[in-house]
């Protein structure tokens, strides 16, 4: 390894070896293994996607692997690890096994798993030849079941009490494309009974010395491995919850470094960067008991993915959520969906997206059956990184959106559920948000909103009246650029119904808005038309009242970041706009 060459960014590097024999920069983890090492030995750990897991069990690999003990010096000698290390290291076996590798067609499935176990099994006994007689090993190679295979090995480790540890990446990948793609029934089929998932399981259990496994779900663990002692779940303890992921002082160290070699501007203000990337990648917390003593941790592969825009263009990336990632997304999606989101769970996210949070309890495993209950769903969502915990109301969890990168994924579910009714023209809705920032022209743009909106709503649904506005206007105010848009945001002990944000580091924008929507109250059964008249411009006066009351907030001045503040009520008659103007 040249210690003395600038590091490299590794984004999208995900081998520890690599990382380390080629100077990839490395944000040192290793600290964390004398803390595994001390809780049970069968460990299961879940984390969003692109958290940095692979690169994690790929230096968990490094460390245990009996043929890397001479090595420890070159991986290890400059971390943590190298000056603390365990009488653990070098002294096992690994079995390594990727399930993202195993896929394709649905049919065919159970042929592509026992193929590509079984490859990893010849692997296995060519790389720890020394270990086994030749003849074992031509037993092996030999033998196409890879149960059979496993069985062999097993036997073999076993007589010369070889230890052996088991790490399995994303072992939930090619089950949770199955619930998805084929159903409950394909997917109860493989992790139930005497599914051949379900088996190779068993197989594992009482034969390794060692497990660590990782997923983006405990929801194949509860199908699987009801055997095992779920006492293992890691996930959601508070020693590792800056495991994966970057804090905010790694965050500091990473651009301190670049800035210090050279490769970002001399003039680069890292704390300034610190606070434009902390609304869209921070904000993690996956453990309880981490909320007052540990910084909130940062999605580390959109870190790595600023960086290396800040580094080629000397500013921060145009699009702030790495387009990388859609497929990540595209795959939650599905996930969440499962088919068709349903009443229940289209409710949760809705309230998830009107509030920003949701008061629940966290269930560290429930079978997939379970998915669709709307008391299970919000734990789903928490695991995959849709909701992190915020705080705590009694012996309940507040559940919160982490960031604006996660929030405008509840407004694309969103604008998914209103486009089943009707769609509109974004491209034309983007160009009047343009004429919004930058010239003040709010009445075309608004109006077109309004109207896309009476379009959609025509066709009455159960969804009550304000709420469907509420979340219209969420979703699809949400596709600006140009702003954050905060819903319900507290200004003057009241809650505006959206503050149109400038983002100011990304756009030079002139303007910058407060919207009030008001639903006319209905007409009551005998009430007379004057009544009913003196009610809407009752309702128009209060709300008057009340934008200028959020506008005066000392708040909101450091809010508009000197833009041009237009203050606008939209008045609603059922799902047509009555009145509109600026106050």
């Amino acid at each position: 390894m040249e210690q003395n060459k600038i590091k490299e960014i590794p984004y999208g590097v995900s081998d520890f070896d690599i990382v380390r024999r080629d100077n990839l920069y490395y944000v040192d983890k290793t600290m964390y293994l004398p803390k595994l090492e001390a809780q049970a030995r069968n460990l299961f750990f879940i984390r969003p996607r692109r958290f940095g897991k692979s690169v994690f069990i790929s230096m968990l690999h490094a460390y245990y692997d009996i043929l890397n003990k001479d090595k420890f010096q070159d991986l290890f000698g400059d971390l943590w690890i190298g000056q603390h290390p365990t009488p653990l290291q070098g002294k096992f076996q690994v079995l390594y096994l990727d399930f993202s590798q195993v896929g394709g067609d649905i049919e065919k499935l159970e042929e592509r798993f026992n193929f590509f176990l079984g490859v990893e099994l010849d692997g296995f006994v060519r790389n720890y030849h020394e270990f086994y007689p030749e003849e074992t090993i031509k037993k092996v190679r030999e033998t196409e079941d890879a149960v059979g295979k496993f069985a062999i090995i097993i036997n073999e480790a076993k007589y010369h009490k070889y230890p052996l540890y088991l790490i399995i990446d994303e072992y939930d990948n090619f089950t949770n494309t199955v619930l998805n793609e084929q159903g409950e029934k394909v997917y109860w089929a493989i992790t139930h009974a005497e599914g051949f998932y379900r088996d190779i399981f068993k197989k594992f259990k009482g034969n390794f010395e060692r497990i660590f496994i990782t997923g983006v779900s405990p929801v194949t663990l509860d199908d699987v491995t009801s055997g095992f002692n779920i006492g293992w779940h890691i996930s959601t303890k508070e020693e590792f919850n800056q495991m994966l992921g970057f804090s905010t002082e790694d965050v500091r160290d990473i651009f301190t470094y670049y800035r210090d070699n050279g490769l970002i501007r001399p003039d680069s203000d890292i704390e300034a960067i610190i606070n434009d990337m902390k609304p869209w990648y921070d904000n993690y917390c996956f453990a309880k008991g981490a909320l007052e003593t540990q910084s909130r941790v940062f999605n580390c592969d959109m870190v790595l993915y600023y960086l290396r825009n800040y580094m080629n263009r000397g500013e921060a990336p145009e699009e702030m959520i790495d387009p990388n990632t859609k497929t990540d997304y595209n795959k939650m999606r599905k996930l969440i969906q499962l088919d068709k989101l349903d009443g229940d769970r289209k409710g949760v996210i809705e309230r998830i997206a009107e509030t920003g949070e949701i008061i629940t309890r966290i269930e560290e495993t429930f079978p997939a059956s379970q998915i669709t209950d709307p008391e299970i769903f919000p734990s789903l969502l928490f695991y995959y990184g849709m909701l992190t915990i915020k705080g705590t109301r009694g012996d309940k969890l507040i559940l919160g959106i982490p960031n604006n990168n996660v929030r405008k994924q509840y407004y694309g579910y969103l604008k998914e559920i209103f486009e089943e009714k009707a769609t509109l023209s974004v491209n034309k809705l983007t160009d009047y948000y343009y004429d919004m920032a930058y010239d003040g022209k709010w009445r075309e743009g608004l109006t077109f909103l309004a109207d896309s909106y009476a379009n959609v709503s025509s066709v009455r649904d159960g969804i009550e009246a304000e709420r469907n506005l509420q979340g219209f206007f969420m979703a699809y105010l949400n596709l600006n650029n140009y702003y954050y848009t905060a819903p319900e945001l507290e200004l003057n002990h009241g809650y505006c119904d959206f503050f149109l944000l400038p983002d100011l580091t990304h756009y030079p924008t002139k303007h910058s808005y407060i919207l009030e929507l008001k639903l006319i109250p209905k007409k009551e059964k005998g009430m007379t038309k004057k009544v009913h008249e003196g009610l809407i411009a009752q309702q128009w006066e209060e709300a008057t009242k009340q934008i200028k009351q959020y506008s005066e907030a000392p708040r909101v001045e450091a809010l508009r970041q000197g833009t041009q503040l237009h203050r606008i009520i939209m008045q609603f008659d059922g799902w047509k706009l009555y009145r509109m103007d600026e106050v």
